[in-house]
């Protein structure tokens, strides 16, 4: 008895922990000067090397380089910085500090907390969820509505334009009203989308659906990385886009499967309404535990003319523009693969829908698996831009295979030899995404919504415009898949050559 009476206090003080980590955004709202102590004591374990400076570019405040271990945020910055070596003098700690046991995989950096850190997850992996689930269905959609594939593929055109066009609009709204109101109502629209998408008679009108749908789930995602910006900075912020990216990868691994496995029992309008239903899921539960990250002091004023000045700084920064295209055609060249796998693998390699599902599922956990190498090994010993360098060469080297295979130029190619190239180049994107967004996030700390939506916004748009050129030369050959993807790559190394110039000391 005595024994069960140690674990079970055990498990309720392991509870308290968990719990009052969940609830320390809430109560730091009210008390700064605990929120950055607590992140300070946090990340003494980290033993991150020292702060460097970065330069300033279009009038934005400077920002730690990819070497620095999260310094204090420039003055005047409204958001607390988790990654100081150690707390000052005089500060208090935060309550219920876990330490890390050894050989456990819980870390003492939970300033989010774990249902929080969930959502934010949960919300990172509306894109997957819209595209991925539906992706099996594709060439269904193309035969129940009478309509050629190349059509059917503007469906995925039409999410990815709503979700670059949504972004443009919420960030600047979450940094002007904070960042629940814009997240609830944006969530509560893409579930009425949803449902429409499944009740829509013509293609024309899916297409249209899908607009909205995209317009709507935007919110999600440029919220999601702007409440990360809140609340982390320098290697902490990198270190949790990892975590983020392990979370929302099971989405890209499962949403295949799973669609694969929802047409067994129904047909493609299954799939939007579940996608209905899990949105209906996540708005409950942000509702109820998602804290607002961004206080009243800290939100910025003058409306729309304010948000473009902030725009306008932003491209000016050179840098910043630099991270923003490496990694918006980085994401036209895997979204060129999201978009053309389906009949790539199925129509040409002659894979089953299951067989297409697990393939994609290996790559997409090649990307999650890349992604935690990154934020639990690299980061913090290799500085970030060595390891985006790497995964572009990685990405690229991946795309010119893809392109002497599928051109013919080592005889007929099968499925297998495709599908272990395709996977290569989608875990180079575990190295490539992670990073280019917190580079570029760290480079503008006073407007983390208007940062988080040009990134976001240049990612599906020029993500929107590959779709199309991936199925220009009709069902019947690769090829242009992996020149699209190629060229997108290319412009990707010479935007991070050329702007962001990693070799230069900043400061």
């Amino acid at each position: 008895m005595g024994r069960t009476g140690n674990q079970w206090a055990g498990l309720k003080k392991l509870w308290e922990n968990v719990w009052a980590d969940n609830n320390l955004l809430e109560r730091c709202m009210t008390d700064p000067g605990s929120a950055r102590s607590a992140a300070a004591t946090a990340s003494t374990a980290d033993h991150e090397p020292a702060v460097q400076g970065d330069e300033l570019g279009g009038g934005s405040r400077g920002a730690p380089s990819e070497h620095a271990a999260g310094a204090a945020a420039p003055a005047g910055d409204p958001v607390g910085t988790p990654a100081a070596d150690a707390a000052p003098a005089g500060r208090r700690t935060a309550p219920h500090t876990v330490s890390k046991p050894a050989g456990s995989g819980l870390t003492p950096r939970a300033r989010a907390g774990l249902l929080v850190t969930l959502i934010l997850g949960s919300l990172t992996s509306l894109p997957a969820l819209s595209m991925d689930m539906y992706l099996p269905a594709l060439p269904e959609v193309a035969s129940t509505l009478g309509t050629p594939a190349a059509t059917a593929q503007l469906t995925l055109t039409a999410c990815l334009l709503g979700l670059a066009a949504g972004q443009l609009v919420v960030g600047p709204m979450s940094d002007q009203f904070g960042r629940r109101r814009p997240l609830l109502i944006g969530m509560c629209a893409y579930v009425l989308a949803s449902a429409a998408c499944a009740l829509a008679p013509t293609i024309e009108t899916l297409i249209v659906c899908r607009v909205v749908q995209g317009l709507a789930g935007a919110a999600g995602i440029v919220i999601a990385r702007a409440v990360v910006r809140d609340m982390y900075d320098g290697l902490a912020m990198a270190r949790f886009f990892s975590t983020l990216m392990l979370i929302g990868g099971l989405a890209p691994i499962l949403a295949p499967v799973l669609g694969g496995q929802i047409l067994r029992f129904t047909d493609w309008r299954g799939v939007f309404l579940i996608l209905a239903g899990a949105g209906v899921l996540i708005t409950v539960v942000t509702a109820r535990s998602l804290p607002e990250t961004l206080p009243p002091g800290g939100r910025q004023k003058g409306g729309v003319p304010n948000a473009l000045r902030t725009m306008r700084g932003l491209f000016a920064d050179r840098v910043f523009t630099g991270y923003m295209v490496a990694g918006s055609f980085s994401f036209a060249a895997l979204f060129s693969y999201v978009s053309a796998s389906p009949f790539v693998m199925q129509e040409i390699y002659g894979a089953s829908p299951q067989t297409f599902s697990l393939l994609f599922m290996v790559n997409s956990i090649g990307l999650v698996a890349a992604g935690q190498i990154n934020g639990k090994i690299l980061v913090g010993r290799v500085p970030l831009d060595r390891v985006l360098g790497f995964g572009l060469c990685m990405t690229v080297a991946a795309a010119i295979a893809l392109l002497l295979l599928t051109s013919g130029v080592f005889g007929h190619a099968g499925l297998f030899p495709v599908a272990a190239w395709l996977c290569v180049l989608m875990t180079g994107m575990g190295f490539v995404m992670p990073n280019a967004n917190s580079q570029g996030l760290m480079r503008a700390p006073h407007a983390a919504g208007s940062a988080s939506a040009l990134l976001g916004t240049a990612q599906f748009l020029v993500g929107a415009v590959a779709v199309p050129l991936v199925g220009i030369a009709g069902e019947h050959t690769a090829v242009p898949m992996a020149v699209v993807q190629l060229s997108a790559l290319t412009i990707a190394v010479g935007a991070f050559a050329g702007l962001c110039r990693p070799w230069r000391t900043r400061g």
